[in-house]
């Protein structure tokens, strides 16, 4: 549970991917901060969960909304669940989305589109929706992008195009930003510990026939860093970005990966 500070009291939040992972741990800190929050993903049962387990922890007033962000309609679920519960809005934060890797001669263009659908079009038609809100909130969109938008990879395509795209968006949206006073800033995260994390190392492990904990202890080495990052890392830098003290820090591409990028 993260220690309750009260930094942002009062404001309302829309996590997206926010029932596990990384967006889970977005939410909680948020709320642990003082916001109320919209919590968005496909599954209703892990939403309630992780809704059950935030309002518990914080006292604060948490709203969920299962919809499915690569449609259209998803968003407007979203919205509209927003309007109901709390009407109003000032953190915005497009953590949904997860793409495939693989050998790039084996990837169709269906699994191209679905690599954009969520986390690109998805964060693009969120921040569309909700900008109006945002404006008259004077407030805060943080997407949660990824290293591959920096470091290109022949295994991970999708996965570095749709994070580069969701960055030059993210510099884009700031410089709106700039004339309808809304921060913007994207976070590039590395290897991060969570569920989906652990379904990647067991997929490794029994594609390559070796153990588990033989694939985690090659992938930390082969990273160069001390250790891969906790979710809540990620969302203590969310929480930072989007508080009063964070508020000229804008239009910027945040690293997260314990200096596992070597790129400028």
């Amino acid at each position: 549970m993260p220690k309750i500070t009260r930094e942002l009291d009062g404001k309302v939040a829309l996590v997206t991917g926010g029932s596990r992972g990384i967006g889970r741990a977005i939410a909680g800190r948020l709320a642990a901060d003082g916001c109320d929050v919209v919590i968005v993903a496909r599954t209703e049962a892990d939403l309630k969960q992780a809704a059950g387990e935030i309002a518990g922890e914080t006292g604060r007033s948490v709203a969920i909304c299962p919809a499915d962000l690569r449609e259209p309609a998803g968003i407007e679920a979203a919205l509209g669940e927003l309007n109901t519960a709390f009407g109003r809005l000032d953190i915005l934060v497009n953590n949904a989305g997860a793409t495939q890797g693989g050998d790039f001669l084996e990837l169709d263009d269906a699994v191209w589109e679905d690599g954009f659908a969520l986390k690109f079009y998805g964060a693009v038609r969120m921040s569309r929706a909700l900008w109006p809100l945002l404006t008259r909130s004077h407030g805060s969109v943080v997407n949660i992008s990824g290293g591959f938008a920096q470091t290109p990879h022949h295994n991970f395509m999708i996965g570095g195009a749709v994070n580069a795209a969701l960055t030059n968006f993210s510099k884009s949206l700031a410089n709106r930003g700039l004339i309808d006073d809304v921060n913007v800033n994207a976070i590039h995260p590395g290897p991060v510990t969570t569920d989906r994390y652990e379904e990647i190392l067991t997929t490794q492990a029994e594609l390559e026939g070796i153990d588990r904990e033989e694939v985690r202890e090659r992938n930390l080495a082969a990273s160069g860093v001390r250790r891969f990052a906790q979710p809540e890392e990620v969302a203590a830098l969310v929480a930072f970005l989007v508080s009063p003290a964070a508020r000229h820090i804008h239009g910027t591409s945040q690293v997260i990966d314990g200096g596992g990028a070597k790129s400028l």
